[in-house]
């Protein structure tokens, strides 16, 4: 059914470049708004990007505006987040999940998302 792998996480130094990944099929892409989301230890889930194909929106956190590229690799089945600059508060561990609906919402809230895969872990040393 709508299943969600996440894959790129590491340990990267302050300034430094990660590339996220989340496998689906191609359906769920075409379809479905996709939201990444980022949780810290006793942290809120926080909203960093919803990438909507049918809705015709992308959506970008303020908190990583100009760092973060979210894309769509169609050959793949991947929905890829390119995360440049990176500071140690974008540490946490990363989701992807679907909204449910073809569009992206600027509220970025977790709660109107499902499908969570396990996530994978995002270190940004000082």
């Amino acid at each position: 059914q709508l299943q969600l792998v996440e894959s790129g996480g590491g340990l990267v130094q302050s300034g430094g470049s990660l590339r996220l990944s989340c496998a689906a099929s191609r359906f769920t892409f075409d379809y479905y708004a996709i939201g990444w989301f980022r949780q810290a230890p006793g942290k809120e889930r926080e909203g960093v990007s919803c990438f909507s194909n049918r809705g015709g929106n992308t959506i970008y956190a303020d908190s990583v505006k100009g760092r973060f590229t979210v894309s769509r690799d169609s050959a793949k089945n991947l929905l890829v987040l390119q995360m440049n600059n990176l500071k140690p508060e974008d540490t946490g561990h990363y989701y992807c999940a679907a909204r449910g609906s073809s569009y992206c919402s600027a509220a970025l809230a977790a709660r109107e998302y499902h499908n969570w895969g396990q996530g994978t872990q995002v270190t940004v040393s000082s």
